[in-house]
């Protein structure tokens, strides 16, 4: 069990000691996309779904989320998150819109799952607030784009 970082000798979950831990900038971007009908996607970029401005609450969201990342996930550390960014970018030509949440932080731990939770929140908000145009959304894709900070050094996913 001792590949398993939450794992004690015994198999019992834990919450991993990083207090010796150096203190280094972290920054984590994660990426995702909400497919969607094109009628969908027109009424968000052109605002006019009737639940309000789609992508500012997402957005808004999207931050909240990332804030509450410890709440969520169990053992979890909780963080204190300096910057939190999330952009969204419609792809007419495929039915998407894309997203990408930027986080970062100086602390003991990465930050890599407060980025995946911005981009996972959002685009449930997404989803939650066209749903009655379309329930045939999907949120696909999301993943850790890139991470950098920390004992394991620089990450970058291949495309």
């Amino acid at each position: 069990m001792a590949d398993f970082t939450h794992l004690d000798k015994d198999g019992r979950v834990r919450m991993v000691d990083v207090g010796d831990k150096a203190e280094t900038k972290r920054v984590a971007v994660a990426i995702g996309a909400v497919k969607m009908n094109k009628e969908t996607l027109l009424k968000i970029t052109q605002n006019i779904v009737k639940k309000g401005n789609v992508l500012e609450t997402a957005r808004i969201a999207g931050v909240m989320a990332a804030k509450k990342t410890s709440d969520l996930i169990p053992m979890c550390h909780p963080l204190n998150i300096t910057h939190i960014r999330v952009d969204f970018s419609p792809d007419i030509e495929n039915d998407l819109i894309n997203i990408e949440a930027e986080a970062s932080l100086k602390g003991r731990t990465g930050i890599e799952m407060e980025a995946l939770i911005a981009v996972s929140v959002a685009a449930l908000t997404i989803y939650d607030m066209c749903k009655s145009y379309d329930r045939t959304m999907q949120i696909i894709n999301v993943r850790l784009k890139s991470k950098s900070g920390g004992k394991s050094g620089t990450f970058v996913a291949k495309e």
